[in-house]
């Protein structure tokens, strides 16, 4: 790989390194358009930062995953190692980076993309995503954007796991072989009221104290 082709899938990140931590802090970071970030790696201790929340994004959307983090004078190379959202799973408002270096082998969790419409479907199927992510091993500077999962084959009761997946060259699955990815399954029809009534058992007949005093003799009759 030419280093054209890595500095293309780098991303300039300005950081600014932060002082006070904590959730009160956090908020106050985010209101001036900021995200708090911690980075990791190299046997150093984690630093905490912020990063311009809209460049940060904009690179996120272009598919950056290998970025170079400026704290002052000193540039060094990362990568996303986890992004937090909001509890709508909207915004980011948490990063952590952990440092590299361009040649050496790293572990990241990738995304899963689905591509193609199951033939399956089309017979009354559903497609099912039970996870939505692997993780694989490669150079810092080959991380896949997504991992793409052909369905275009599915049938009625077939399933994707991790082993059948086929992986760009140079990257190596971490995830365990026997991970579920997709399944292609009927739906159970909706029953009707009636038929769930008639399924449903009998209800148990309750005799009310009103009918036991009824069916009890009197006093009068006993003796």
């Amino acid at each position: 790989m030419q280093c054209e082709e890595i500095m293309e899938k780098k991303l300039l990140l300005k950081a600014e390194v932060r002082v006070s931590t904590g959730s009160k802090s956090a908020v106050k970071v985010r209101k001036q358009g900021r995200i708090p970030a911690v980075v990791y790696g190299h046997k150093q201790e984690p630093v905490t930062i912020s990063l311009d929340a809209h460049d940060l994004v904009e690179g996120l959307h272009h598919g950056h995953r290998l970025v170079d983090v400026q704290m002052g004078k000193e540039k060094e190379t990362m990568i996303f190692k986890e992004l937090q959202y909001d509890h709508l799973g909207k915004d980011v408002i948490h990063v952590d980076l952990m440092r590299v270096d361009v040649t050496e082998m790293v572990r990241v969790m990738i995304p899963i993309e689905l591509k193609g419409a199951a033939k399956g479907a089309h017979d009354g199927g559903i497609i099912e995503e039970h996870t939505d992510r692997l993780e694989v091993e490669c150079r810092a500077t080959d991380i896949p954007e997504t991992i793409v999962v052909s369905i275009k084959d599915m049938a009625v009761g077939d399933s994707l796991h991790a082993s059948d997946i086929e992986l760009p060259e140079g990257v190596k699955m971490v995830s365990s072989p026997s991970t579920l990815l997709v399944s292609c399954g009927l739906v159970a029809a909706a029953k009707s009221t009636e038929e769930i009534e008639e399924q449903a058992p009998a209800a148990p007949e309750v005799i009310s104290e009103v009918k036991k005093a009824q069916e009890e003799p009197s006093g009068e009759q006993s003796r």
